[in-house]
């Protein structure tokens, strides 16, 4: 019998195998947050622009939609790039669901105090953090991309939008509250992802997890300065 299980798990596909494994999972949760890094340093960048005037920000929220033209008709490299974030969000939740329930069977001793050892608060976040971010994801494109969640919503007009939703309080801490959630998660995550990816002696871990902290710090902080420089009236 076990010879025989052994011959049907190998006529399965590789991907499968992989995808089935927890170290599979583990890497595919790894990829996907560093994408969701890189991405989320340019979209922060992108937001920054709105210092420079509703002009130079609109400009750059129509640019985006020609780029790859004429290859691609217009708009599609946001579709593009949302339909790659999406697979990669369905992806890092599920491997992160899946790991998580194969963790809770492997111990159904719960720990002394309901507590993992020498856990951090970030770590003791990443979970309910993660599904207050894929709220949150939710929420912001109602907002500023679909806009039924701005009553001030003009198609096509960011910086108007941007202003108008952050001149009211509770989307403010809306925003702010994911933001820290955000940091929290970048901040173990990354951390986690160089472990994953074999990062594990001592020197390269301490580097790993100052670059984890300087980049929760630095994608918060540069996420966070919009809605409060809206809601102090520095940008109006």
């Amino acid at each position: 019998m076990a010879r025989e299980l052994a011959t049907a798990r190998r006529k399965r596909p590789a991907v499968r195998l992989f995808w089935e494994s927890s170290i599979g999972k583990k890497v595919v949760m790894a990829a996907t947050g560093l994408l969701f890094v890189v991405w989320l340093l340019a979209h922060m960048a992108g937001n920054l622009k709105i210092f420079f005037g509703p002009e130079t920000f609109d400009h750059y929220a129509a640019w985006l939609r020609t780029i790859g033209e004429p290859a691609l008709p217009y708009a599609w490299f946001l579709w593009v790039q949302r339909a790659v974030l999406v697979v990669a969000l369905v992806l890092h939740v599920t491997a992160a669901v899946q790991l998580s329930k194969r963790d809770r069977r492997a111990r159904p001793v719960r720990y002394v105090h309901g507590q993992r050892p020498r856990a951090t608060f970030a770590t003791h976040t990443m979970r309910w953090g993660g599904a207050t971010l894929a709220v949150y994801i939710v929420w912001h494109i109602l907002d500023l991309t679909v806009g039924v969640a701005n009553q001030d919503f003009v198609p096509e007009q960011p910086f108007h939008n941007v202003v108008a939703d952050f001149q009211v309080w509770w989307v403010n801490v809306i925003y702010l509250v994911a933001l820290l959630m955000l940091g929290l998660h970048i901040n173990h995550g990354f951390w986690s992802a160089a472990q994953t990816l074999g990062i594990k002696s001592a020197s390269k871990d301490r580097t790993v997890k100052t670059v984890g902290t300087v980049l929760a710090v630095v994608i918060t902080g540069g996420f966070m300065i919009v809605p409060i420089s809206v809601m102090t009236g520095w940008v109006s």
